[in-house]
């Protein structure tokens, strides 16, 4: 079977924004341009250090999960799904996303809203529900991927109806920083990214105008920022 692109949905912040910048220096990849900014001092760790740190989520580059990664079905084509995502894109306002903080989440370092957003939350669930029609079914090894055996019966429901477990009531919404990394290694890239962070200037809430589709090339390294599908404008 000949490999296939990769989707993702993604919400990504302007890329002249201090958000952007942020995010894509700290993985040492903007998935927009391509380049390979380089990373702020993260005390405790050396560059190539640092570099392993967040091999994983700079193959993805900076994003917060709208719908997951997936292939197309049979007979979809990608200006289908262009098609749905201007039309889902245009069915919400732009809005300011709430203040973000750095917080552990589990084993990795992540970006998460201080506060809950409604707005947000209806975004990723359009998301979700109105682009599955697209979606090709998971592989075995996808699902396997997903461990299946850790998930809770709703979360293997949602693997199974949207292909990704944390959809819907499940959904948290974050923007990953590091990969997986031992206690005290994540407790030092805690605190230094929350340092790194306040002094970037990207700690003021950033507006959300659109939604991003991100493209993964069969045997590419990492994931690129093709296209970006504008909301309404802010009420």
């Amino acid at each position: 079977m000949t490999a296939a692109r990769r989707y993702a949905v993604y919400l990504a912040p302007p890329a002249d924004g201090a958000l952007w910048r942020f995010g894509s220096a700290v993985l040492g990849y903007d998935a927009e341009t391509g380049d390979a900014p380089v990373a702020p001092d993260i005390a405790g760790f050396d560059a190539e250090a640092w570099h392993a740190a967040t091999a994983e989520p700079r193959r993805y580059g900076f994003h917060g999960t709208l719908k997951a990664p997936f292939r197309l079905a049979d007979g979809a084509s990608e200006d289908d799904l262009a098609q749905l995502m201007a039309l889902s894109a245009a069915g919400h306002h732009a809005f300011e996303m709430p203040p973000l903080e750095v917080r552990a989440i589990g084993s990795f370092v992540a970006l998460v809203p201080a506060v809950p957003s409604p707005k947000l939350e209806d975004v990723a669930r359009s998301a979700v529900l109105e682009l599955d029609g697209l979606r090709a079914p998971l592989s075995e090894s996808e699902i396997a991927r997903r461990k299946p055996e850790r998930l809770s019966a709703r979360q293997l429901g949602y693997l199974e109806a949207y292909g990704y477990p944390y959809v819907l009531d499940e959904f948290r919404f974050h923007m990953t920083l590091t990969g997986p990394l031992p206690e005290a290694e994540r407790v030092q890239a805690l605190n230094a990214l929350t340092s790194a962070f306040a002094a970037s200037g990207a700690d003021v809430p950033a507006t959300v105008t659109d939604m991003a589709l991100y493209v993964e090339e069969p045997g590419a390294p990492q994931f690129r920022l093709v296209r970006r599908f504008p909301m309404r404008a802010a009420q």
